[in-house]
């Protein structure tokens, strides 16, 4: 091989292991996950009825990572119950997954499950379907301007 060749083919396997090396680290601020997980900053509401009794649940997803839930149930015109949950929240590509640290102003314990996960799958930039696989439930959620009360 001539020195030539070396150099340039030195030069082909630097070039190389460069681009190859070049994609490892942290996801760019433009990824999939990212952008979607940037979607859902903001505040969303969830309402179902069940006969006469009303559930509206205020969801706030806030940027660096917390969260917090308040939700009333009505039934007619009186409030029956209410509840509040605050926590940290993560989407890891797939899943709005939320870890409840209070509930009601307390600690959850047993046999409170303190953990929420959905798989999420936005209709519109406003509005998002989430399914929980566990309890084979489907849940939709849009998007209130912030400031919503349940």
């Amino acid at each position: 091989m001539t020195p030539t060749a070396s150099v340039r083919s030195l030069a082909v396997l630097t070039v190389l292991v460069a681009a190859l090396t070049g994609g490892c680290g942290a996801a760019p601020d433009d990824s999939p996950t990212e952008q979607i997980q940037d979607q859902l900053v903001g505040t969303w509401l969830r309402e179902y009825q069940d006969e006469a009794t009303v559930v509206r649940r205020i969801l706030v997803l806030e940027p660096g990572g917390s969260f917090l839930e308040k939700s009333t149930v009505t039934n007619g015109e009186t409030v029956v119950a209410g509840h509040e949950g605050e926590g940290v929240w993560l989407f890891d590509g797939t899943n709005l997954k939320r870890h409840y640290r209070r509930m009601d102003g307390r600690a959850p314990s047993a046999p409170i499950v303190p953990f929420a996960t959905f798989a999420v799958r936005f209709s519109s930039h406003n509005e998002f379907v989430g399914v929980d696989n566990v309890h084979k439930i489907e849940v939709r959620y849009r998007r209130v301007a912030d400031g919503t009360v349940p």
